[in-house]
């Protein structure tokens, strides 16, 4: 198998690659429900924007790895703006979800090289402090109304609350043990929408109820601390990094789909994954796996 090293090493020809295929995306893609997203290839539809968490990763271990000490703030500046550009990219598209599940592969990377506590509180008081500058001028009118339907879905109950508010009935009506294995009503009737997507988990909870929900998070739960344990063994920083950032996206998007599916959070367009129905976002997702085992089986090599 090819060394993890092998990968970081080229990250920076991998990293204007992706660039270069997410611009080709926002001027050739093909278009479906409001968003230019996808590559077509035949039969297959390839979305570049899930695999650009992983090439963010690549790229961040492999600068941040090479500093001795604690990044500076020049440091953070730079990796920043190497998480900006795909960022901005993506949420051309419009993809604002995925976009911001490469936020938790930068802090994560930049937490672990050693960035002080006063830095983190400064990047959250300008994330605060723009909140309002991107409402006005950045968020779309259809993104605003999921805000403000999430404070109060039954004011659109029928429009802009309604998958919020299905969600909501689908998790509850699952009960302690639930409906059983495709005997559910939001589900199977599609009252809720996006089921096999976004809304995976909600009618996993309909059909399987409390126990169900608790043995998936407990299996993401399993599959995160193993994670960790393989960045904690790695052999060098360059490992350890590279596996917090894959892991940090992920784990952002478990949680994520999770609180959105139980009606916690505001819709956004995030699949749960390895369990929600979508190619690129499996082919991505293993992909990062494949690289947090390389880094463990490499862990007593020289």
């Amino acid at each position: 198998s090819i060394d993890y090293r092998a990968f970081t090493d080229k990250s920076h020809f991998i990293y204007i690659a992706i660039l270069a295929v997410l611009v080709y995306v926002l001027v050739f893609g093909h278009e479906g429900k409001g968003a230019r997203r996808w590559i077509p290839l035949g039969p297959f539809n390839l979305q570049p924007s899930e695999f650009a968490k992983i090439c963010v990763a690549l790229v961040l271990a492999k600068f941040l790895g090479e500093i001795r000490g604690a990044p500076a703030l020049t440091d953070l500046a730079i990796g920043g703006a190497l998480t900006f550009v795909p960022f901005a990219l993506i949420a051309k598209e419009p993809d604002l979800g995925t976009a911001v599940t490469l936020l938790p592969v930068f802090l994560g990377v930049a937490y672990l090289a050693g960035m002080q506590m006063r830095i983190l509180a400064v990047i959250g008081l300008a994330i605060v402090l723009a909140a309002p500058v991107a409402w006005k001028f950045a968020l779309k009118d259809y993104q605003k109304s999921r805000v403000v339907t999430f404070l109060d879905p039954s004011q659109d109950a029928k429009g802009a609350g309604y998958q919020q508010i299905q969600a909501r009935i689908t998790v509850g009506s699952g009960g302690l043990t639930g409906k059983g294995f495709k005997q559910g009503t939001q589900g199977q009737l599609r009252f809720l929408p996006e089921v096999d997507n976004d809304f995976v988990f909600s009618v996993l909870a309909e059909e399987h109820g409390f126990a169900g929900v608790v043995v998936a998070l407990g299996l993401y739960l399993f599959v995160i601390v193993r994670a960790l344990d393989a960045a904690r063994l790695a052999k060098d920083r360059l490992g350890s990094y590279l596996v917090l950032g894959v892991l940090a996206s992920f784990t952002f998007q478990v949680i994520y789909n999770v609180t959105m599916s139980a009606g916690l959070a505001p819709v956004k367009g995030l699949t749960l994954p390895l369990m929600s129905y979508g190619g690129s976002s499996m082919i991505a997702t293993l992909a990062g796996f494949g690289l947090i085992l390389n880094v463990r089986m490499r862990r007593f090599t020289n």
